[in-house]
């Protein structure tokens, strides 16, 4: 698990600002989704937030596990 947890820590030291804002757009459309199942605001617009979410989660699976995996 440690070893993991250091090839994690070794990929986001490579970010760049780009992929720091990839994270932030996942992270913050995935607090959305959660609070669109509790609220009727966002209900419409729920098809959209996922498709963002997804989209950036994806970027940012490839960015740490792959692109800079060593």
């Amino acid at each position: 698990m440690k070893k993991l947890v250091n090839k994690l820590l070794g990929a986001a030291k490579k970010y760049t600002v780009l992929d720091y804002g990839f994270l932030k757009i996942t992270l913050i459309s995935l607090g959305i989704l959660v609070g669109t199942y509790f609220s009727n605001f966002f209900s419409n617009y729920t098809s959209l937030l996922w498709i963002i979410f997804i989209i950036s989660y994806i970027w940012i699976i490839y960015r740490t596990f792959i692109k800079h995996k060593n």
